[in-house]
């Protein structure tokens, strides 16, 4: 396909396209050249990198508090006791439903709202417009921890540092972001406007519009939103710790911590309690990950 058919194809053909990259990938038939192998050699070590400290996290939830002390890799002696013991305190339980609803209620609402906000920036003309965007992201280059404190007096003046109101004291700073907005309304660019027209023509108010028609057409980039936001949502630790005033409520990061003490740090524990924190994020990935695929092949494809 030449660089001319690539930017005359329509929309759905993009579409069809990004379906057939992600349901059967091509492969290279070219002769593995040195460079080739080098790059994947690269590549490997890059890989290996990454790999190496989550398998070494996941061999010392293995290991004995009494094999902490020695070098080694593996474990003489594997053992399912630390997970047994983390899974039997009281509140880690507590802890880890805690943030699977913080996560969960924070992804839903910047997924919505993101793309909301993105959608009206990309398709509608109102004055000031411009100017709003702009406003948008400049509350980027203001760091989280300048917030914190009007954050924090906020939440103590409406009550949101006790009870339940807890959970929403936690999830509020993050119901929607500049980047979503940034990154929805890149995307709803692409969306033609004629499509649109066509649905406004067929009687389909603005919302419905939204709904049905312009979201469907970016859901890779509402999937590499959800993702980014239940991360670090989930692994989100100073501001739960701060707005929390109750063990009860606690997130699994800030639980986490109590395995650290003044005069011991039991690592044993904290190494399984991370290796348990890491599931819901390997699911999240293991679901979206043909959406993320599909957003890479239709960014580089353009019509």
């Amino acid at each position: 396909m030449t660089t001319t058919d690539i930017e005359t194809i329509t929309p759905s053909r993009r579409l069809e396209l990004a379906e057939q990259v992600v349901s059967a990938p091509q492969r290279s038939r070219q002769p593995l050249s040195w460079l080739m192998a080098l790059v994947y050699l690269l590549l490997s070590i890059g890989a290996a990198v990454m790999v190496v400290p989550f398998i070494w996290m996941l061999l010392t939830s293995l290991k004995p508090a009494s094999e902490l002390v020695q070098f080694s890799f593996l474990p003489k002696n594997p053992t399912l006791e630390n997970y047994v013991s983390v899974l039997s305190t009281n509140s880690f339980g507590r802890w880890y439903v805690n943030s699977l609803i913080i996560a969960t209620i924070s992804t839903v609402s910047v997924a919505f709202f993101d793309s909301l906000v993105g959608y009206t920036l990309s398709k509608f003309e109102f004055p000031g417009k411009n100017l709003i965007f702009i406003g948008i992201l400049a509350t980027l280059m203001v760091p989280t921890e300048m917030l914190i404190i009007p954050w924090y007096t906020m939440s103590v003046h409406w009550g949101w540092t006790q009870g339940p109101a807890q959970y929403w004291g936690i999830v509020f700073p993050g119901v929607i972001t500049a980047v979503g907005i940034f990154l929805m309304r890149q995307f709803f660019e692409g969306v033609p406007n004629e499509l649109l027209d066509a649905a406004r023509i067929d009687g389909l108010n603005e919302f419905g519009i939204f709904w049905n028609i312009a979201l469907p057409l970016v859901k890779p980039a509402v999937a590499a939103l959800m993702i980014f936001n239940f991360i670090g949502n989930w692994n989100a630790y100073l501001w739960p710790l701060i707005v929390s005033s109750e063990r009860a409520y606690y997130t699994l990061p800030v639980g986490l911590s109590f395995f650290r003490g003044e005069s011991i740090t039991e690592w044993e524990k904290i190494m399984t309690g991370a290796s348990l924190a890491t599931v819901p994020l390997l699911l999240v990935f293991i679901i979206f990950q043909r959406q993320i695929i599909k957003g890479i092949a239709l960014t580089g494809i353009k019509g």
